[in-house]
């Protein structure tokens, strides 16, 4: 199945305070985020460019072979589209240097987004992406799953 990208929405710039929940798909939807080495590398990734380029981690999940995340910008110079490409080209060069098929590929092109609306509930999106490996049958409580995460809440207290 060929991957299409999600068209951006043409009015937005993708800079500033907004919120996002984005997903990033796996290469050919490969089951890739079982191997805890490659997830923990990933997540400082994501910290690293997160501080970058502005953004709040306020939750992810990496099921087996996507990625959840949700994402505010907290400044103007806040930009999704810089975050996501910084962070998928160091991701995808430091996967391929670790692997033995230097052709092989961590991301598909393209990811999907969602700007969330002023009105949207941020702890409305947190609980679904939490709760994605719940729903997938990979644990019995998001809390018990292990690639799931904030950088700025104690999701061990959070009660859906």
């Amino acid at each position: 199945m060929k991957y299409k990208s999600k068209p951006r929405l043409k009015d937005l710039d993708y800079r500033g305070l907004n919120r996002y929940f984005v997903t990033i798909c796996t290469s050919e939807k490969e089951p890739l985020f079982v191997d805890v080495r490659l997830v923990e590398t990933i997540l400082s990734i994501i910290r690293e460019k997160a501080l970058k380029h502005a953004f709040t981690v306020w939750g992810y999940c990496f099921m087996p072979d996507h990625l959840h995340l949700l994402l505010e910008g907290t400044d103007a110079s806040s930009d999704l589209k810089t975050f996501v490409k910084a962070f998928k080209q160091r991701s995808g060069y430091l996967f391929g240097m670790g692997t033995a098929d230097p052709g092989k590929k961590l991301w598909q092109p393209g990811y999907y987004d969602h700007v969330l609306r002023r009105d949207e509930d941020t702890a409305g999106v947190l609980r679904y992406i939490l709760e994605n490996p719940v729903r997938k049958g990979l644990a019995d409580n998001f809390t018990d799953y292990r690639y799931s995460g904030s950088f700025v809440i104690d999701i061990e207290g959070i009660t859906f």
